[in-house]
């Protein structure tokens, strides 16, 4: 737990730490930044950070070129193959140096197991605001999937309470279209955990973005039953024309029981049937089975 309590300072105090800790060991020239080939640099396949936007690799290039790079990319030594490094955090400033035309980069080396290179990336990035909420819901998961991390643990580690990281990781439950939606920056973190369990999850979302509607008017809408959640989050309710109507009330009366019918622009639809004991819903089922 003292190594979590460290981590969740950020990668910067990591850093003082482990350069103390080499002096101890008088390996301290070890750790002062030198350069590198760029080409002898690879990025971390397990960066949770996957979005570089153009505009933002762009500004970085330009100052890259005007000023050089000023903090230098930190890495961990190659398996296998020597002077050669992979990015444990400043993936954004060694793709930039790239545009810019650099051949070599400032570097700083630490020595890291895979946990602790994806508990730096992590640290780094959710500290600089970097990743989208899917990135860091990814990134949680990866930590308690392949290092059995629990969720306490993965709080300790990026210095957030658990409920956090229980909430982030939950949205990895969401399917890709949806996901996809939030890591444009159409739909936030609060909307979508609003989304999870629901069967047209991406309908909703659609409406929400279409309609500008508040996390607030998601979750009184959700906390009604699913005929009328459907109908108020997705506004069915105000287009129903007299078809839809009738026949909904050709089925109530054929069923007995209080019945909705949804559609959709695409021509399908859901069907609700409401019942309130299972003997009423028995009741629908031999109407069915006949």
């Amino acid at each position: 737990m003292a190594d979590h309590s460290r981590l969740g300072r950020g990668l910067a105090a990591l850093m003082g730490d482990v350069g103390e800790e080499a002096q101890v060991s008088g390996d301290a020239s070890s750790r002062r930044p030198r350069k590198a080939p760029i080409e002898n640099i690879a990025a971390n396949p397990r960066n949770p950070r996957r979005n570089f936007t153009e505009t933002e690799l762009a500004e970085l290039t330009a100052s890259i070129k005007e000023r050089g790079i000023i903090q230098p990319i930190v890495v961990r030594p190659a398996r296998g193959k020597d002077d050669h490094y992979e990015i444990i955090a400043g993936e954004r400033r060694w793709r930039s140096a790239q545009r810019a035309g650099l051949h070599e980069v400032p570097i700083t080396v630490v020595e890291a197991t895979d946990a602790q290179a994806l508990e730096f990336a992590i640290i780094e990035n959710v500290q600089r605001a970097d990743l989208n909420p899917i990135e860091e819901a990814a990134g949680y998961l990866a930590l308690m999937d392949e290092f059995d991390h629990t969720q306490e643990d993965v709080a300790q580690i990026v210095g957030k309470s658990r409920s956090h990281v229980a909430n982030m990781v939950r949205l990895n439950k969401l399917s890709e279209p949806v996901k996809a939606l939030v890591q444009s920056g159409g739909l936030s973190a609060g909307h979508a955990r609003q989304l999870l369990g629901q069967p047209n999850a991406l309908q909703i979302a659609q409406e929400i973005i279409k309609r500008g509607l508040t996390v607030r008017q998601i979750e009184t809408a959700m906390r009604k039953d699913g005929a009328a959640q459907a109908r108020e989050v997705l506004g069915t309710s105000r287009v129903k024309d007299a078809d839809t109507k009738a026949l909904e009330r050709r089925v109530s009366d054929a069923l007995g029981l209080e019945v909705t019918v949804d559609h959709r622009a695409d021509g399908g639809g859901t069907l609700h049937v409401k019942y309130s004991d299972l003997d009423q819903l028995d009741g629908v089922l031999r109407k069915l089975d006949r």
